[in-house]
């Protein structure tokens, strides 16, 4: 009788859950293609470090590593789980995977070992889980979302703990009574000897039902727990090792292309979209990352925007865009009535099995993301800082997802924050978002001793081995001129064959892709590659990290491959290989602040900081937010050129409160839009004529007397 319960149980179970994964699965094939079947190497290994290594984890380093105890607890016990069954099946007390362990009278040392392994476990995972619990009933961390789900999860896992260790205790006391050789403590179940030294006087028949009640609820709940699983944060369990090979195994800082987009736009008919407007614009790679999301709330915590009191939480976009999708199930499968489809309806989506337990994230079930599921608010925001990217330890894209909801709103709703508006304007008119002439693009470089590649012969121009880009800061920005200048003086000292380009240098197109223009950055990345091609450019040097991140990691998906050096690389270069030589000493201390598109976006961390330890005199210090957790200055993701999302501070202000709290008499910047946005920091607080703020090449340019 018992065999056929079991066999019930697990059939019964096992096709609940493969029919509640296969409706998930048929909804994710229906966002946009995705190519994640490259690389495979690349993605194994990060399969190993990411999902098996659980590496992220240990970053918020109490519930990592109950999290990391959780899973490779689990792992282990998944052999007992098997075992288990097995014995319910074959209705045998005594099996017990004998072509590994042979018979539990002469168990052999691999059996021995995975007893104690599995013993070990079990109480690992109960302390973990109880910690974990009390860590959400009691503590309450903020970032973390409170939902009846995760409570019953935990609880289920307590649960199955005591009831694998209470099995255990009362199995050895009875086989002890039946086979006294075998009485007493067990040192390879060390758990199950201490419930059976408590269980010891007991009667055998209180005995057999404490290991039928210990034997059932393990085997059962592993189950229960298993059809929870496709409708709740915890389907991460499924997803999320799949969702980390198949990550973007590209340059992190790469926004994927519109591909086709100027023919889309000459063709486009009633119901086509541009851009994220409803989840399954989404790619289905995104989707799955809706799934994957375990709701920790890492993204959001270390969110500038959320950070200085924004609307933004990278966290509940995710959890609203999935929830929004799991109310349309029934719809995009077809599996509703034709009068029922396509409404909207006030109402958060009703709890059941298409939405378990998430309390306040409930979102209306409509078609459109825009306003009830995102709002504008949330999407402008975003400074693309990927700061929740870096967090998340399931490796869930967030800044192509933004990106998709800003080109939604510009392409197709033609909504743009006015000053952005302007700006944008400026870029069609004279390739800059200052709206400045061109003719006046090389004025900051009168008097230096710097060639321009249209003035040259042009098969001289070819010859030239690196071009200097100076960007539109640099260009145009009276602050920024003076880092174009020290960088032509350290360039000269430094014996580069480099040239401008003068007049004839345009914008990246950077602004307009971070916010939502996609056709204008195509447009513009097609001009600058062409205009590249004519003077047979092979080596850009840039002095603003989003030119840098633009040309390196977005142009080659339009054919603009270059070799791409930030003027941190160069000039550290330069110095290692004696042709710079900072002799001068520079008395002080100075915080590096770290650029997000130098450092998450191009792990460039060390270059700067090695640089700035090469000039003698100063005292290198780090705030306390730094590197991959430094906080953004709020100027990406076109910030720079809009107002900023309502909120308790500015983005801007806290980080230098930061930079600040290190005592250094000097912030050093690498970006000219990192420096505007601390200088504006410091004069806010009347700082700006205690504190200096320098890029490190103008630090290097005086300790080498250039």
């Amino acid at each position: 009788m018992t065999s056929w319960v079991m066999i019930v149980m697990l059939v019964v179970a096992w096709m609940a859950f493969f029919w509640s994964v296969q409706r998930r699965f048929r909804v994710m094939v229906l966002g946009r293609p995705a190519m994640r079947w490259d690389a495979i190497i690349d993605r194994i290994v990060g399969t190993v470090r990411f999902a098996f290594g659980q590496s992220r984890m240990p970053r918020y380093p109490l519930t990592g590593w109950l999290h990391v105890a959780i899973f490779f607890g689990f792992m282990v016990l998944l052999l007992r789980t098997l075992v288990l069954w097995g014995r319910g099946v074959l209705d045998d007390p005594a099996f017990n995977m004998d072509f590994v362990f042979g018979a539990v009278a002469e168990m052999n040392a691999i059996g021995r070992a995975y007893s104690a392994a599995k013993d070990i476990c079990a109480v690992v995972v109960l302390v973990a889980a109880s910690i974990a619990l009390y860590n959400r009933v009691v503590v309450r961390p903020k970032r973390l979302t409170q939902s009846f789900e995760a409570n019953l999860i935990l609880a289920i896992i307590i649960t199955m703990m005591i009831a694998d260790i209470l099995y255990d205790g009362a199995e050895i006391v009875l086989r002890g009574r039946e086979m006294p050789g075998h009485a007493g403590f067990i040192p390879y179940e060390f758990a199950g000897s201490a419930a059976a030294f408590a269980l010891g006087g007991l009667g055998d028949e209180v005995l057999r039902v404490l290991s039928e009640i210990g034997f059932w609820t393990h085997s059962g709940l592993v189950l229960v727990f298993l059809n929870l699983l496709p409708y709740g944060k915890h389907f991460h369990v499924v997803t999320s090792i799949p969702n980390v090979f198949l990550r973007d195994v590209g340059p992190a800082g790469r926004i994927p292309p519109i591909v086709g987009l100027e023919e889309k736009m000459e063709s486009m008919g009633e119901g086509d979209r541009f851009g994220v407007g409803q989840v399954t614009d989404l790619t289905w790679k995104g989707i799955l990352d809706l799934y994957t999301c375990t709701e920790c709330g890492r993204c959001t915590d270390n969110c500038p925007a959320n950070q200085t009191g924004k609307k933004l939480s990278p966290k509940h976009l995710t959890i609203h865009m999935r929830n929004n999708l799991y109310g349309r199930q029934d719809e995009l499968l077809g599996e509703l009535p034709d009068e029922v489809v396509g409404r909207a309806s006030d109402e958060a989506p009703p709890a059941g099995p298409a939405h378990f337990g998430h309390g306040s994230d409930a979102v209306p079930v409509v078609r459109d993301l825009f306003p009830e599921v995102v709002t504008p608010q949330e999407v402008w925001a975003c400074t693309t800082c990927r700061a929740c990217e870096q967090e998340c330890p399931v490796l869930i894209s967030y800044v192509d997802k933004m990106m998709g909801l800003r080109q939604h709103l510009v392409l197709d709703q033609g909504e743009v924050p006015p000053e952005l508006a302007t700006a944008l304007r400026g870029m069609e008119t004279n390739s800059n978002p200052w709206n400045i002439s061109s003719m006046d693009r090389a004025k900051w470089a009168k008097g230096l001793e710097v060639r321009t590649l249209g003035e040259m012969d042009a098969e001289e121009a070819k010859k030239v081995e690196v071009l200097l880009f100076v960007g539109c800061a640099g260009s145009f920005d009276d602050r920024a001129k003076k880092i174009a200048t020290a960088m032509v003086k350290l360039l000269n000292a430094g014996g580069v064959d480099f040239a401008v380009l003068g007049k004839e240098e345009q914008c990246t197109g950077d602004i307009a892709r971070r916010a939502g223009n996609e056709y204008l950055f195509q447009m513009m990345a097609k001009a600058n590659i062409e205009l590249f091609a004519g003077y047979d450019v092979k080596k850009i040097i840039t002095i603003c990290p989003h030119c840098y991140n633009t040309f390196k990691n977005e142009y080659p998906d339009f054919g603009g491959t270059y070799e791409v050096l930030s003027h941190v690389e160069v000039l550290l270069d330069l110095v290692r290989r004696g042709k710079l030589k900072p002799t001068e000493k520079i008395e002080g201390s100075v915080v590096y602040h770290d650029s997000c598109y130098l450092g998450r976006h191009n792990e460039i961390y060390d270059e700067p900081r090695d640089l700035l330890a090469a000039i003698p005199g100063l005292e290198l210090k780090d705030a306390a937010a730094s590197r991959d957790r430094g906080l953004c200055c709020g100027a990406g993701g076109a910030q720079y050129f809009k107002e900023e999302e309502k909120g308790e501070t500015r983005v801007n202000a806290r980080r230098t409160d930061q930079l600040l709290a290190t005592g250094a008499g000097t912030i050093a910047t690498a970006c000219p839009f990192c420096m505007t946005m601390l200088t504006d920091g410091l004069k806010a607080l009347d700082k700006d004529e205690e504190i200096g703020q320098l890029d490190i090449a103008e630090l290097l340019a005086r300790s080498c007397g250039a």
